[in-house]
Parts: structure tokens; C-alpha cells; sequence
């Protein structure tokens, strides 16, 4: 079959509307200038406290939790959680949200959201990586915790990328001097292996006040 020029013209102008398409569809996916404002906002109401700083920050779990400071109120905490954010999203605000605030501590939950977005486990650990490169690059002297991706009755579908997940952050944390891993998966389970329902909102995703006592309680130890 003879395909004429016209015809020709008119599938490369289609291909180039339909590549444009799905770049920009990409682009929106993986566009961290989206959180843009609610990082100003969060800068601007989060001044930098004296004293050492135990940092909490990754996505809505954490920006949900208002009052991290009444579980540990021996130690000044400051919580720069954003929006649903992702891992390269803090990664691409870590200036704003953790360097600028030099803290002795920053307690990382991200990773929950990656996997609901369709990202593997593999390059969620690798976008970790960078994070925490970035981190020890800019503050040598600050203690990196990464709280483990929870489980929630909403997302129960990725149970096993879950599980992977926290396995290889377990394993990096491990191998990684300044590095310590805290898990907050199995302290949500009930005894048979299912997420425990009182914990979490109507939503099925987000944490009740008792969920967060079972957070606070795994992450004690880590704060004098």
C-alpha cells in the first residue's frame, strides 16, 4: 500500500501531538513544582527554632500528625510533612524542608504514596538513596530515621510491595552509617496479619490518634 505525503505529513503531526501528550502527562505525574505554594506556606509558618531539632517530614501521615511535640515534649519538634507527597518530591524540596532547619534528627515517612503512584520498591529505595546522600552531604552530623511505608486497609492490594519495601529500607538503614530504620508495619496488624481498623480513618488510609500512639511508642527510642 502507497502511503501519499499528505497522509505521511498528517501521522507525524498525530505522533508529535500524541508524544507531546504523553510527555506532558508524564510530566505532571512526576512534577514536584505542584506542592510548590504549600512549601512556601509551610516555610513561611515554620520558622527555625534554636536548639536541637527533631525534624519529622515525608507526606500526609506525617502533616496529619499536629501534635507529634505532646508525645515528646522533652525535645522541640518540628513537622514540615507536605500534601500526598512522594519520595523525589522531598527529595527536590529537601532544601526548604529539612537542610534550612539543620536538625539533630530528621524522622523520613515517604514511600507510601510511590507505591499507590505504581513505582517499584527497587526504584523508591534508589530515590531514597539520593535523599539521604543529599542529606549526609549538607548535614554531616545529623541522625537520619526512616519510618517504615504503614500498612492501611485501602491500600491492602500492595501488601507484598509493602513488605518488599520496608525489606529493603530495613537492609539500606542497616548497611548505612547515620542511618536507622523504625517499623511501624507490624504494630498496625491485628493478629491475623490484617491492618487493625481503629486505627485508621473513614478513609481506610490515614491514622486515628490511636494509631499514632503506636507510632510514638515505636519511635521512643529514638528520641531521648
Amino acid at each position: 500500500m502507497t502511503i501519499s505525503r499528505s497522509h505521511l505529513r498528517f501521522l507525524c503531526v498525530l505522533c508529535s501531538l500524541l508524544m507531546t501528550g504523553l510527555i506532558q502527562t508524564a510530566f505532571a505525574q512526576d512534577n514536584p513544582v505542584k506542592f510548590q505554594e504549600e512549601v512556601d506556606q509551610i516555610v513561611s509558618d515554620t520558622p527555625v527554632p534554636p536548639g536541637d531539632i527533631y525534624l519529622f517530614t515525608g507526606s500526609s501521615s506525617v502533616r496529619m500528625w499536629k501534635d507529634i511535640g505532646s508525645y515528646f515534649p522533652e525535645v522541640t519538634v518540628v513537622n514540615t510533612g507536605f500534601g500526598g507527597s512522594q519520595t523525589f518530591e522531598l527529595l527536590h524540596y529537601a532544601q526548604e524542608l529539612i537542610i534550612r532547619y539543620h536538625p539533630h534528627k530528621v524522622f523520613i515517612y515517604e514511600g507510601d504514596n510511590d507505591l499507590a503512584s505504581g513505582k517499584t520498591p527497587v526504584a523508591i529505595l534508589k530515590t531514597m538513596q539520593k535523599l539521604v546522600g543529599k542529606l549526609q552531604a549538607e548535614l554531616p552530623e545529623t541522625e537520619i530515621v526512616l519510618i517504615s511505608p504503614k500498612p492501611s486497609p485501602s491500600r491492602w492490594q500492595l501488601k507484598e510491595e509493602y513488605e518488599t519495601l520496608n525489606r529493603l529500607l530495613e537492609v539500606y538503614a542497616d548497611k548505612t552509617g547515620g542511618v536507622s530504620y523504625v517499623n511501624v508495619w507490624d504494630v498496625a496488624l491485628n493478629s491475623e496479619g490484617k491492618p487493625k481498623p481503629e486505627l485508621f480513618l473513614q478513609d481506610s488510609l490515614h491514622m486515628t490518634k490511636l494509631g499514632y500512639d503506636g507510632w510514638a511508642e515505636m519511635l521512643a527510642p529514638h528520641i531521648p
